[in-house]
């Protein structure tokens, strides 16, 4: 005979609510495992991300994205990427933020070796920006992080982002602008933790002085002198750069920098 909720203590209830509530939000921090199946796989979490991720929804297996995998692949030989794609075809999520994850977590999925890609077996600082930190916090943040919570009366983030939420150490607030992460610890599967720092393009090229990175992301295109500081940073470090953005701007000096020769056009005619 089935229990009923009359059949337990108040206690016992409310013991209940959370262990129902823990197993959903240890679903919704799933989401890094459950990219790039083999074959089309419904999401089986709550709605995450504001929405982005909702049940039932088709995480479509890998191979019907040739273009996202052979970007991932060439961070294996190239230190400078740009997935310059159309709007709404994933470039945020399953090339920057996914690859971002890996590199943060030490964390890769069975075909990384498969597809060539650059591996950090050990802890990485990092930096992902965006044009403003508002546009940071809306994109990178939300994608990577999860929604604002709060936990004992503390503002946090839920951990429902592509970053598997139990990996998330300590965050810090910027301050001055409202819901904006600093900078949050990374647990490493090496045993350390890597360093991930939220940046802006509207702080201007000196706000990317400072020491190396391994990896920096870009969101959006970059202003030329905000990318060139940025590249030196990850030059002592043998790092990467990955850029994600729709060319709005036309052919601007960062797209034209990325294009083949034979796509440039002829400056002189």
């Amino acid at each position: 005979m089935a229990a009923k909720a009359s059949d337990f203590s108040i206690e016992d209830n409310q013991r209940l609510i959370q262990v129902e509530y823990e197993l959903e939000n240890r679903r919704a921090q799933q989401l890094f495992f459950k990219m790039y199946p083999e074959v089309d796989t419904p999401w089986d979490g709550p709605s995450i991300q504001g929405g982005l991720i909702v049940p039932g929804q088709i995480l479509y297996a890998r191979d019907k994205y040739p273009k996202h995998m052979e970007c991932l692949g060439a961070g294996g030989k190239y230190r400078e990427r740009c997935a310059m794609f159309g709007n709404r075809t994933g470039k945020t999520l399953g090339v920057g933020c996914y690859e971002m994850s890996c590199h943060l977590t030490g964390l890769y999925p069975d075909f990384w070796d498969e597809i060539g890609g650059r591996r950090f077996n050990y802890p990485i600082s990092a930096w992902c920006a965006g044009k403003s930190y508002e546009t940071t916090r809306d994109i990178l943040q939300l994608t990577l992080l999860g929604e604002i919570t709060f936990r004992d009366g503390r503002k946090a983030v839920d951990g429902r982002g592509v970053i598997p939420g139990h990996l998330l150490g300590r965050n810090t607030w910027r301050s001055g602008i409202q819901d904006v992460v600093d900078r949050v610890m990374v647990k490493h599967d090496s045993g350390g933790q890597s360093f991930l720092g939220f940046k802006s393009y509207d702080q201007g090229r000196k706000s990317f002085e400072g020491t190396g990175r391994h990896v920096i992301l870009f969101d959006e295109e970059p202003p030329m002198d905000v990318y060139n500081e940025a590249l030196i940073r990850t030059a002592t470090l043998n790092g990467i750069t990955m850029l994600t953005f729709t060319p709005l701007s036309g052919l601007s000096e960062v797209v034209l920098s990325f294009l083949p020769a034979d796509l440039r056009p002829d400056i002189d005619t």
